[in-house]
């Protein structure tokens, strides 16, 4: 049973973008207790919001007692690191996607957990909005039928010097769009049509001056031959977000995430028995994204219930192993 008054200790490494979304996104569930960052007016600005403390170096936050979980929003560098001494000192951790550059960095965390009471949850937060959370609710009420395929697309627009930035370095980021976007979709995958057997797919660098790939595109297939073809693109000039999954008895199709993906929708098309025009109905999300909150609610919940997380760090190992072996087939050496 949980203690629903029960609130955690909260510390936060790496308070750019992500690490402000997170903090807002604690609820009642939640205190934040401290902020680090190597830039330590990030740290600061962050900190002082929710009068909490801050530090530049991470390790003075993974030693205070009073955090009880720590969340993990750096560069890609260095999750993997922080998630591994966030564990061996006893603290629960939620590491944003994709945990680490490469899959073989998340075996050290694997041997610690093993004697560690610590939970790791990796933040896939993706398969908490809305419009995924109804498709999985039809999906496994069986209306959909048995499911055949998914056909996905995620990009975003273009900057002025993207190819200058942290992603384009792979030493920092491990690869481009395809470990930047690319997780979302595997992940969103897996988590409806479950583990691949076969992977094809290729990565190249068509536009951006970077030594990293620009365009990912995934065939994979499931034992019993289910297909996800997936397009992680940062040459989609607008930022896009399109997912339709089909089952012999229907289809949904998944448009935006809110803000500039535009309005979070779904559409369920349904087959009738005559065949023709299917019935049809949607559901429109004009709200303000609340994935973050539920997200970090239950994995509230997992630690207060000595659960398993829903998105693990197996979720994560898996999602690598796929990237990895789109850049090793594509030449890329990002993973070696």
């Amino acid at each position: 049973m949980t203690k629903k008054n029960h609130v955690f200790g909260v510390g936060i490494i790496g308070c750019g973008l992500i690490g402000q979304k997170r903090a807002n996104a604690l609820g009642s569930g939640g205190k934040l207790i401290a902020c680090a960052d190597i830039a330590m007016d990030r740290a600061l600005s962050l900190a002082n919001r929710f009068k909490a403390k801050s530090f530049n170096d991470w390790r003075d936050l993974i030693a205070l007692n009073e955090v009880d979980i720590v969340i993990i929003s750096t560069l890609h560098d260095s999750l993997a690191e922080i998630t591994l001494a966030a564990v061996n000192s006893g603290k629960n951790v939620l590491v944003e996607k994709p945990a680490a550059r490469a899959s073989a960095e998340l075996e050290p965390i694997f041997l610690a957990l093993q004697e560690s009471s610590a939970k790791v949850h990796v933040g896939f937060n993706h398969r908490y909005h809305r419009a995924l959370r109804k498709s999985k609710e039809i999906v496994i009420s069986g209306d959909l039928g048995e499911l055949m395929f998914i056909r996905a697309r995620y990009g975003h627009g273009a900057r002025l010097g993207y190819d200058k930035e942290w992603r384009a370095d792979p030493k920092l980021s491990g690869g481009g769009e395809l470990i930047d976007q690319g997780p979302h979709l595997i992940d969103l995958s897996r988590w409806f049509l479950g583990d691949f057997s076969e992977i094809d797919g290729f990565a190249n660098t068509f536009y951006w001056n970077m030594p990293v790939d620009d365009n990912g595109f995934m065939l994979l297939k499931t034992p019993k031959k289910q297909v996800a073809f997936l397009h992680a693109s940062c040459t989609e000039w607008k930022n896009l977000f399109s997912m339709e999954i089909y089952g012999k008895d229907g289809k949904l199709d998944i448009s935006g995430l809110g803000g500039s993906y535009g309005l979070e929708k779904l559409t369920y098309y349904r087959m009738l028995p005559q065949m023709g025009p299917p019935e049809t109905v949607s559901w429109e999300y004009p709200m303000s994204d609340n994935s973050w909150a539920l997200e970090m609610a239950e994995f509230y919940e997992d630690i207060q219930l000595d659960r398993d997380p829903a998105a693990g760090l197996n979720d994560a190992y898996q999602v690598l192993k796929i990237i990895e072996k789109i850049y090793k087939d594509s030449g890329y050496d990002h993973c070696t």
